[in-house]
């Protein structure tokens, strides 16, 4: 009885949430090794078809830098990473995007089995990501910086009830193809669909002032607080890009922005239907 009046409390914590989100856009960013982990992707897909089903509009977009690597391995060629971005020719262009439409192709299956509707897009296709090549200290090759978002592509499934899964890919106004960060490309779709908030599943479990010392959890930051962590080396790594993705969905217009671990069973739900949440928002 009290394990089954515990579960009706949190059912009640979480109904607030659910009216004041219904049919509004979550934009979710999942990659990295966590994308590769059956059972957490598992747990992961089945939080964004409970989104679904409670009248949120989920948006999925996802990386694949691991099995992109492993390929890479397998074909002979070496991975190369200037900033955090992967330097790009025509060859490893074709591997990455191979890579990607098979992970698409895995999660929209999976999500289907989970007895939702769901559409895979591909963000070269449709002008979806619109980009140029990116500038940087030595040439990225075929590596786009975006400079716009066909958001009418993405309601187009919305509007269907399909929860939209994007790779991310784009193309030039000649309409060449080239490779897009998937944290860039998640803030700027978020942005551009007005996004209630803009999710990043990371392996961690937020941002910590001490990396040896998980006490010194940050709950919440603002903007300024968070470029101001990253200028004094608090936040580094691979963690600078997810917070500079945070800071520029929120500078596009998104209302609030999450860190959160995906390795915790159904953190998604936690950070988003709980008052305390379980991970790391930014906000302005």
């Amino acid at each position: 009885m009290e394990e089954a009046i515990r579960k009706a409390d949190v059912l009640i914590e979480a109904l607030p949430y659910i009216k004041k989100f219904h049919k509004k856009v979550i934009v979710i960013k999942y990659g990295g090794s966590i994308l590769g982990e059956e059972k957490i992707r598992r747990g992961v897909l089945e939080d964004i078809v409970f989104l679904n089903f409670m009248g949120l509009k989920p948006v999925l977009v996802h990386g694949g830098g691991p099995n992109i690597s492993e390929r890479m391995r397998s074909s002979g060629k070496k991975s190369e990473f200037v900033d955090g971005m992967r330097v790009t020719d025509v060859e490893t262009l074709k591997l990455v995007e191979e890579e990607l439409e098979v992970l698409n192709a895995v999660i929209v299956k999976e999500l289907v089995e989970l007895g939702v509707k769901a559409a895979g897009l591909n963000g070269k296709k449709a002008q979806l990501i619109q980009v140029e090549k990116k500038k940087a200290k030595i040439d990225l090759g075929l590596v786009g910086n975006i400079v716009g978002i066909n958001a009418e592509a993405v309601w187009d499934e919305l509007q269907k009830d399909r929860i939209t899964v994007i790779l991310p890919m784009g193309a030039s106004k000649d309409r060449k193809t080239y490779n897009v960060n998937a944290d860039e490309a998640a803030a700027s779709i978020a942005g551009a669909l007005e996004a209630e908030k803009f999710v990043l599943l990371t392996n961690v479990k937020g941002i910590l002032r001490n990396p040896e010392d998980a006490h010194s959890f940050i709950s919440t930051l603002t903007t300024k607080e968070a470029k101001g962590l990253i200028e004094d080396n608090v936040i580094q790594q691979g963690m600078i890009p997810k917070v500079k993705a945070c800071i520029d969905a929120l500078k596009k217009g998104v209302k609030k922005t999450h860190i959160v671990d995906a390795r915790i069973p159904h953190g998604l739900l936690l950070e988003i239907f709980t008052d305390q949440g379980i991970g790391t928002e930014i906000i302005q």
